[in-house]
């Protein structure tokens, strides 16, 4: 069985997900008056095709809506999983800003 585990790395300013305890993805931000901004998401070859990428986006998403933090989705990873799962919209500042309308 295939270990996952996801976890922010904020000395990185990134979550990561890990398989097997291998670096398998990562989901790069930046934090600013505004919010937390999503910059890219990325998922080694190897690890492709397994949902990492959704697993990852879902629990940092999930992270900022715990926190009370809104984000802005510039990784074109996060707009489209918000734009699939419109009950993160709300977490998005300015939606209007990312084609992401209300």
């Amino acid at each position: 069985m295939t270990a996952v585990a996801i976890a922010d790395n904020p000395a990185e300013s990134r979550f990561e997900v890990r398989v097997d305890g291998e670096l398998a993805g990562l989901a790069a931000y930046r934090d600013g008056r505004a919010g937390r901004a999503f910059t890219h998401t990325e998922v080694a070859a190897e690890y492709e095709g397994m949902g990492l990428a959704s697993q990852l986006i879902r629990y940092a998403l999930d992270e900022a809506r715990t926190a009370g933090r809104k984000v802005l989705p510039f990784c074109p990873f996060v707009r489209s999983f918000i734009e699939r799962h419109r009950d993160y919209l709300d977490l998005v500042a300015q939606p209007e800003r990312f084609d992401l309308a209300r």
